[in-house]
């Protein structure tokens, strides 16, 4: 069963889900996407250019961010379009947790550049906005950019996206899914449309060694986030599983050498993060996403620092639906003994393990913006979100007060 296919809007926007019978699931086919062709390893950005001109691409409209430009990231990549002759013009209108604005603005500069592809150098933040402006080219009937929430109808895939991550955790690269900040209206909201995925994506370490240790952390925590939810979520089945615990796996054992700055701790981070999306985008997240994307729209914090402090609470939270699980994150986080344990004490030995991998990492476990006031409307907000559907566990707004309420 795919995760999209649990998804529906209300006439009010807001999202649902209809809890399927097991009847329902063996009738359905499982769905996976993923890039057309991706690359790995140290250097595999220069086949960005082999690509380019494989495709018969002829202008590029390069979307990244300006910290990007401004501290050399993203040059190494125009360094190869530039030795390889090929034309770009370079987007960075561009902020993290990106806008409705971003997009709109971005729409004009692509039409402006007369592209025919886009090469999408960063994040979340960067690989979302190219997705949204991609689509809208596309389709300008979304032109709004409101109407792409949830799975929107578009009938054309996006522009081609070559997509390059700087950050070793979005896994954006490899995801049919997207993240635009509404600022007026204060939320976030989920786009998920099969018609985004980056045709290429380029996963290459050395594009991620100079992002600064917090950096490394929190997007690192995001990662584990996806593989943690992902495995856990309504629509998981075996090949999703086999994604998620092998992603669980290699974060657990990588993020603490890459926030160090080691070589093999950034090359396991950008791999197992690439591993994990290969899963989550195809079967859906849970409430640590939709809660995590209401703290980012509200108060702007990050979200890679969002998902950390939310994931042991939500884990602590879902944990009797389910069964054996936690027996498997713990033995893949390295947890000695799990088949000793009884299913209480693999539990708490799972959620204990991400503690431990949160903190040595140096992830808050509180949030001081946090306000008492803003309770309801964040978790209205983040029951509305996209990704609660396919949370393990049936919520309900009350319950996801009280979840934010464990952070202050």
């Amino acid at each position: 069963m795919n995760a999209v296919k649990i998804i529906t809007k209300k006439k009010d926007g807001r999202q649902s889900s209809a809890r399927q019978t097991e009847k329902e699931r063996l009738v359905m086919a499982n769905r996976i996407m993923l890039n057309e062709t991706s690359y790995h390893g140290s250097g595999a950005i220069c086949e960005i250019a082999n690509e380019a001109k494989a495709h018969g691409f002829q202008k590029a409209f390069v979307c990244t961010d300006p910290d990007l430009i401004k501290f050399g990231v993203a040059a190494k990549v125009t360094d190869v379009l530039d030795k390889a002759g090929l034309a770009y013009e370079i987007y960075s209108d561009i902020k993290a947790n990106p806008t409705i604005e971003n997009v709109q603005h971005g729409v004009a500069a692509f039409k402006n550049a007369q592209a025919d592809y886009i090469v999408a150098i960063g994040g979340g933040s960067s690989m979302d906005t190219a997705k949204a402006i991609g689509i809208i080219i596309a389709n300008p009937e979304f032109e709004d950019v409101r109407s792409l929430e949830g799975v929107a109808p578009t009938k054309k895939p996006c522009v081609p996206i070559i997509a390059v991550p700087t950050t070793a955790g979005t896994a954006a690269e490899v995801t049919i899914n997207y993240v635009i900040t509404d600022v007026e209206r204060k939320r976030k909201f989920v786009c998920v449309d099969p018609h985004d995925m980056p045709v290429i994506a380029v996963v290459d370490p050395d594009m991620m060694s100079s992002m600064p240790k917090g950096l490394t952390a929190s997007t690192g925590m995001d990662a584990l986030t996806h593989a943690i939810e992902g495995y856990t979520t309504l629509a998981a089945w075996e090949m999703t599983d086999m994604f998620h615990l092998k992603a669980i796996e290699i974060i657990s054992k990588s993020l603490r050498g890459a926030v160090e700055g080691t070589k093999e701790g950034r090359e396991g981070m950008a791999l197992g993060q690439y591993i994990a999306g290969m899963g989550f985008s195809n079967v859906g997240l849970g409430i640590a996403h939709s809660m995590a994307h209401t703290l980012g729209a509200v108060y702007d914090t990050p979200h890679g620092v969002a998902c950390a402090m939310m994931l042991p609470i939500v884990m602590e939270y879902n944990a009797e639906c389910t069964g054996k699980k936690y027996r498997e994150i713990a033995r893949a986080m390295g947890v000695k003994g799990v088949d000793d344990m009884s299913q209480e004490e693999y539990r708490k030995a799972a959620v204990e393990a991400v503690k431990k991998l949160s903190q040595d990492v140096g992830i808050p476990s509180k949030l001081e913006a946090l306000k008492e006031e803003d309770l309801t409307f964040l978790a209205e907000s983040a029951y509305a979100d996209a990704c609660r559907p396919g949370n393990p566990k049936d919520t309900n707004v009350e319950d996801l007060k009280e979840l934010f309420r464990k952070l202050m």
